[in-house]
């Protein structure tokens, strides 16, 4: 697969705060994080639950004994995280989703999503189960308007998302795992522990315009886009806002 034809309407690149990771990046091999949503035919998932569910997929693996220390994914976890972090949303049903099971990865289950992540590969060298699976075409819906206000608990993590911008599913899907991941990061070790040992809840909400104004210029964690696809470059499409992170503004 090719360079360009990774560029999916599904991939967010560069979730830096500053959305620049530099020459380095750019020149050092590129790896890519494969996360696949199982779409079938009949009973697919809610948008919203597949943002949620993919942002935590990410979590999850990034906090997997494999992906650090000595562990079996680790080299390719730094490697990924070396160069310009890119996640591209793939979608599978059927016999394609029963493929993708057999391969290292973790399944995470929303309400209505499963979706798998993948430890990171080569941007040309996915495995042949995925390599096929479509990138585009799709879109999901929420039967039911989900109101920012209704956050499941007080204390919430929430990736709010720019609501100037019109994205696919699958491209708002990467968007949210990368600000998950930007939260991530600038947690201690202590507030990663206690976010993994409650499953790390979070919520994905689209801001109000203010809101969203309010949100980017706070110093929270902020994805920008390198605009390879849907979006301009330089667009600030989600803002991670993390209570650890907010007491510290």
């Amino acid at each position: 697969m090719s360079t360009e034809h990774a560029q999916s309407p599904y991939e967010a690149p560069s979730p830096t705060p500053s959305g620049e990771r530099g020459a380095a990046h750019d020149e050092a091999p590129q790896f890519v994080l494969p996360l696949v949503v199982r779409i079938e035919k009949t009973g697919p998932p809610t948008r919203t639950d597949a943002l949620e569910t993919a942002a935590r997929a990410v979590l999850v693996l990034l906090a997997d004994e494999r992906a650090r220390g000595g562990g079996e994914w680790a080299e390719a976890v730094r490697d990924w995280q070396d160069a310009r972090i890119r996640k591209v949303v793939r979608r599978a049903r059927g016999a394609e989703w029963r493929k993708a099971q057999t391969l290292p990865g973790i399944t995470v289950d929303g309400d209505t999503a499963e979706v798998r992540v993948f430890p990171p590969v080569p941007l040309d060298g996915w495995p042949k189960e995925l390599v096929k699976l479509q990138v585009s075409g799709t879109d999901l819906d929420d039967p039911q308007p989900v109101d920012p206000a209704a956050l499941a608990a007080p204390g919430l993590p929430v990736l709010w998302l720019n609501p100037g911008l019109d994205m696919s599913a699958g491209k708002a899907m990467a968007q949210a795992g990368h600000a998950a991941q930007l939260a991530w990061w600038e947690l201690t070790g202590p507030e990663r522990a206690a976010w993994r040992e409650r499953g790390f809840p979070l919520a994905v909400r689209t801001a109000a315009p203010g809101r969203w104004a309010e949100l980017s210029g706070s110093g929270l964690p902020v994805v920008r886009d390198a605009g390879f696809t849907e979006i301009a470059p330089g667009s600030c499409t989600v803002v991670a806002d993390h209570p650890a992170l907010r007491a510290r503004l």
